[in-house]
């Protein structure tokens, strides 16, 4: 999803400079446990479509795909690979300058805030900001595929009935890739590493502790370590219930960032004692609980998202899908598809 909505829109944009390599927060095996746990157990309020054994593959496996899409060549890597990270200092500011309390509603006001201290959303990564629009066009898919299935039997020409009924069909596939697609990224929120300054070793930082600063430490623990030694059904057995925040996604995403975020030092801590490569129980339970906690951002945010479905304006002009589900508006093929 963050390739069909942020791909276009950043293309022109100054290329600036990217981590030392490109960031895979989970690496395949826990990107495909986070996304496909969290579709495993989406609630029955989610429509059935999303709960088969087809589509929960379906969701595990594209959950992967933003860092199959890597060395794709520039602007394309340029541009997307911040999507995966957001380099927070230890006080909680993206690259030292800016709150993530108080972030822009725009990525240009965003990036603007930034360029003004000497840094950029291409350097800094604007992983929030991914999060949050991969979920707005979920809800909006929603939204859609919520109004074709009313559409497909309310509307009174018949040949509008049958279009609506093809659209609806249309649009599940669509929902299965930008559910999925999306769905890496709460992940890689859910990777300490990935929220922090101290992405790939310490850096130059006051660092009386004598962290590493080689980047193999995050590439082994998002690698090799997650597929030796976590297992699926023990990250699922720690994924909490869903959580009514009452808040919104900026709310949901920032607060699951910033969870992620405690977990930096104590990363660098077990780094510091090997338990990473010795595979120390305190080691495995630490990265266990971050990929459930990533799994459980995912499947909350998608029941936030069908939820403020409800809400949403579909068709040009617009039309609340309030009218729609009320049966205020019955809807015809034109509200779709005006020429």
């Amino acid at each position: 999803m963050i390739s069909r909505q942020l791909a276009m829109g950043l293309l022109g944009a100054a290329l600036m400079a990217l981590p030392s390599a490109p960031a895979r927060a989970w690496g395949a095996s826990g990107h495909e446990f986070i996304s496909g746990i969290a579709a495993e157990l989406l609630p029955d309020e989610i429509p059935d479509f999303l709960r088969t054994p087809e589509a929960i593959e379906t969701i595990a496996v594209f959950g992967r795909e933003p860092d199959r899409d890597k060395h794709t060549g520039d602007p394309h890597d340029s541009a997307l690979n911040p999507a995966h990270y957001v380099k927070l200092s230890d006080d909680h500011a993206v690259a030292g300058l800016l709150s993530i309390d108080k972030l822009p509603l725009t990525l240009d006001g965003y990036d603007a805030a930034l360029r003004a201290g000497g840094s950029s959303q291409y350097k800094a990564g604007y992983l929030p900001y991914a999060i949050v629009i991969g979920w707005q066009q979920l809800a909006k898919d929603f939204a859609y595929w919520r109004a074709a299935s009313i559409g497909a039997r309310t509307a009174v020409d018949p040949a509008d009935r049958a279009w609506f009924d093809k659209d609806r069909k249309q649009r599940e596939q669509l929902i299965l890739h930008d559910l999925g697609y999306w769905s890496h990224f709460p992940g890689d929120a859910s990777m300490p590493l990935h929220t922090s300054v101290h992405f790939y070793g310490w850096g130059r930082y006051p660092n009386p502790r004598g962290y590493t600063n080689d980047e193999a430490m995050d590439v082994f623990i998002k690698g090799t370590f997650v597929r030796r030694n976590i297992r699926r059904d023990a990250v699922k057995a720690e994924v909490a219930p869903y959580w009514d925040c009452k808040c919104s996604i900026w709310e949901r995403s920032r607060k699951l960032i910033l969870d992620s975020h405690k977990f930096v030092v104590p990363m660098y801590e077990l780094d510091l004692r090997g338990a990473f490569k010795a595979a120390d129980p305190e080691a495995v339970a630490l990265v266990t609980s971050q990929l459930a906690a990533g799994a459980a951002a995912v499947r909350d945010m998608v029941v936030d998202a069908w939820q403020a479905s409800s809400d949403m304006m579909v068709g040009d002009p617009a039309i609340s899908m309030r009218d729609i589900l009320s049966g205020k508006h019955i809807l015809r093929r034109d509200d779709f598809h005006f020429d």
